[in-house]
């Protein structure tokens, strides 16, 4: 009897652990829903400075989304000089806002092409809360603003970065535009979090989920991808895979020694890659020359 009543307070203890650490994981995975889009975006609400004070020239432009809010952007012109009469309708990624993408501006604005740098709700002062559903009202709100601006989607270019490409790959089922530059892109969401949060099950948790790849498959728009080599936040190789599923795949351009927020990755690489894409479609017509190489 002794043996039997100690076999039975091991069990009752058993199970009260098995009970506690059952509890801990229900919590932990309701926070992690909850909690899961302030893992995804990290926008710098802070109001940005008057466009021209920043890129003399530019000016600032709202675009109004479908569902109400009034969305500020900065339009850089094209240097006289050189200008190509397209437009390149710049998404950055998660974090920041379009002051840090200045530098980018210029450099695409130097190259001939009037630029939008954009800002998602929730970033740069601009009204709401970021999710993957309102970041698509507000690329499709751009892109109305562009064609005000005299600039149709077929003479646009995308420029999405990181989880800007998410963005811009959506918007180009609606609204195919003249050719789209995918930077650090990723398959979807999903892997990406695999990769940075291996315990958790982030397939079943997941509610925004960008998928760029099932979107590439299908596209039929001139496409460039650019990917960093040492890129420990998009895995490169997810980059590479988009590149290779790219039917219109015009280049693939591979960043050695470079990380996800090195300068090279918004600096002359990207802004050579972007031309060069321009020059591909414009080229007898002909796109998908697949070009993969490193600069």
């Amino acid at each position: 009897m002794p043996q039997t009543s100690r076999r039975r307070r091991l069990l009752r203890r058993l199970l009260r652990v098995g009970v506690v650490l059952l509890a801990v994981v229900a919590v932990t995975l309701v926070a992690v829903w909850g909690l899961q889009r302030y893992v995804i975006y990290f926008p710098d609400r802070s109001p940005v400075p008057p466009a021209a004070e920043v890129l003399p020239g530019a000016r600032d432009v709202t675009a109004v989304t479908s569902d109400g809010l009034e969305l500020g952007a900065w339009l850089v012109p094209a240097e006289a000089s050189a200008d190509r009469d397209l437009a390149v309708l710049f998404a950055h990624g998660n974090g920041g806002n379009r002051e840090g993408r200045a530098d980018v501006g210029r450099r695409l604005s130097e190259r001939g092409f009037t630029v939008l740098l954009m800002d998602y709700r929730g970033y740069g002062g601009n009204p709401g809360t970021p999710s993957e559903e309102g970041l698509a009202q507000d690329a499709l709100a751009m892109s109305d603003l562009l064609e005000r601006e005299g600039f149709p989607p077929d003479r646009v270019v995308y420029v999405g970065e990181s989880l800007g490409t998410g963005v811009v790959a959506r918007l180009a089922e609606e609204r195919p535009p003249r050719a789209m530059l995918l930077r650090s892109p990723f398959t979807d969401l999903v892997d990406v979090g695999r990769a940075q949060y291996p315990i958790l099950p982030v397939g079943a948790l997941l509610r925004d989920r960008f998928d760029v790849l099932s979107r590439i498959t299908e596209t039929t728009v001139p496409v460039t991808v650019v990917r960093a080599e040492e890129d420990f936040i998009v895995p490169s190789e997810l980059s590479a895979r988009v590149a290779a599923a790219a039917p219109t795949l015009v280049e693939e351009v591979v960043l050695p020694g470079v990380g996800h927020n090195d300068p090279a990755m918004t600096g002359p690489p990207l802004v050579d890659a972007v031309v060069r894409l321009v020059e591909a479609t414009q080229r007898d017509g002909r796109v998908g020359v697949s070009g993969r190489g490193r600069p």
